[in-house]
This record gives C-alpha cells, structure tokens and sequence, in this order.
C-alpha cells in the first residue's frame, strides 16, 4: 500500500508523522510526507482563543485530504474539533505518551515552600484557557502571558527571562526529547490538574470512502486507548466546546478493568472553576454522567 501523508510542520508535528510513518511501514506500507501549513502556524501574534473557529491546527489538512493531495493526515487528537467534517473520519489513534502537563520553572523562581515549588506573584507562560483556569485555582497569585510558537520556541522565554515559568504538554517535550536540565520540572497529576481531552494521543484522519486505508490502519490502532479518548472527547462535545475552552477532561482504567473519569471546567479562564470525578465498570453514558456531573456543580454556584 502507497500513502502520502500529510502533516503541518512544525518540529514536534513531523516528529509525529515520522513516527506514524514508521508506524505504517512496520505494517508493510509505502509512505510519502507531505507538509501543509495551518491557520495554527501562520498566526502566531494571538492566542488561541482570539483566532476565529475551531480545528486552526487541522483544517488545512481537512482540506488536502477531501482534494485528494494527501492519503492520510496525522494530528495531535486534542487539537481536533469533537466534530467530522463531511467525508472524514478517524480511523486509528496511536498509544498515549504522557497525558501530563508539565510546569517548567527557571531556578531563579522556584521557592520550595509555595505549590509546585513556584515563587509567588510569577509570571507564567501559556496561551491555554484551560491551563490558565486550572493553574489559577490553586495559585491565585501568579500572572499569565500569552506565549505562542512551536514548543523549542516557548521553552526559550524561560531562557529570555520573559516568563519564570511555562506550562506545556509533556507529550510534547518528552517526544522532541529536549533538554530540560537547566529547569526545575514539575509533571502536574492529571487527576488534579485535568488535561485536555486525548492530550498525548495521535489521531489518524482518513477519508471515509478510502476502505482499504481504513482497513489497513487497524494494523496500528490502539482500541483501549480509544475507548478512553471517546470518553473524553465526548464529553468535551456535550459540553459545546472547541480546544481553546477551559475545559479539561480524563480518562484510565485500572488494572482492574474499572475506568476512572476526571473533569474540570470552568466558562471563562478567570471564573470559578468546577470539577468532577466518577468511576464505572464501563464507558457507557460515562461521559454523559460526568458532564451531569459538571452541569449541577455550575448550577449550584450560579445559585
């Protein structure tokens, strides 16, 4: 099997189709890389939430794949919208690498005494409304900056001392494999601090009508990591929002065999934040009870 596959390019995006393309070839298929640029990469003076519409880092990609340039598109999964355009689907997901964010200190700010070892009043890097409302419900104290640009590129405001600390997905930087020596790295329990819905999973978008591609991806999939994923991307959906939302939902299962959901949202960065938690023996309506869940927490603070 030939496939091209399509992917934006930034560093830790054709990381990820290297990876897919080693992936496919392990699986005996013949793999040609195709780098499209994004709205995503080609605004980076907004943050995201000011950047009109949802899928900014995929829709280019959509794109490509409807026109039949590309066989195959490879994405971060929290970066997708919950909804298909017409004529797509996702038809594998890769295994999850860390679900983690990580808070990165310079060793200038951190005070051992205070929450994640953050001095108080620091300046922290991210542009992400969900990191921001989390990060702010145990640390009132701290200030945000809007940083955007690939990961190398955030990492370095710590170097130019314009933040004193950035917030990151650890996926990411566990995959460039950089250097995090010279800070102080604090890896933020997903229990505690929700990630985004599939952070650390890859998704594999494929046309529908492509039968043969979508038969030969089962090869690769990973249907344990994408029951937990639905549960979470479900749940993002029932609660209206896109990747920019404050919204951070999570899933595992136990060795057991009993599954563990975790969510926090929040309606605007700075407004009170609200959580959930429940488990189950099964993903049946898991993501329905925890939004429920979610629903009478905003309920009852709006009185």
């Amino acid at each position: 099997m030939k496939i091209i596959l399509g992917t934006r390019g930034s560093q830790l995006a054709l990381w990820q189709a290297e990876f897919t393309k080693g992936e496919l070839e392990k699986a005996g298929a013949e793999v040609e890389l195709r780098i499209i640029k994004t709205k995503g990469d080609q605004i980076q003076h907004l943050s995201f939430d000011k950047i009109e519409g949802k899928g900014f880092f995929t829709k280019e990609l959509e794109d490509a794949l409807l026109a039949g340039e590309i066989d195959l598109a490879v994405h971060s999964m929290k970066d997708m919208p919950t909804a298909q355009p017409e004529g797509l689907m996702l038809a594998g997901v890769s295994a999850r690498e860390t679900p983690s964010d990580w808070l990165l200190v310079r060793p200038d700010a951190v005070d051992a005494g205070q929450i994640w070892r953050l001095r108080e009043g620091a300046v922290v890097g991210t542009s992400s409304a969900r990191r921001k409302a989390l990060f702010r419900a145990f640390r009132p104290d701290v200030r945000f900056i809007d940083i955007r640009g690939n990961v190398p590129t955030r990492v370095g405001k710590l170097d130019s001392r314009e933040v004193d600390a950035v917030l990151l997905a650890g996926a990411g930087l566990t995959r460039l494999g950089l250097d995090l020596s010279a800070y102080e790295k604090i890896a933020l329990h997903p229990k505690e601090f929700v990630p985004a819905p599939a952070q650390g999973v890859l998704a594999w978008q494929v046309r529908r009508e492509d039968l043969p591609l979508r038969a030969f991806l089962k090869k690769i999939h990973h249907p344990e990591v994408s029951r937990l994923t639905n549960v979470e991307r479900k749940a993002l959906q029932l609660l209206g929002g896109g990747c920019q939302m404050p919204v951070g939902v999570y899933c595992e299962r136990d060795q057991m065999g009993h599954y563990h959901a975790f969510a926090a949202a929040a309606d605007t960065w700075d407004g009170p934040l609200r959580r959930a938690r429940l488990s189950s023996s099964t993903t049946a309506n898991l993501a329905e009870r925890l939004v429920a869940q979610l629903t009478a927490a905003r309920a009852e603070t709006m009185g």
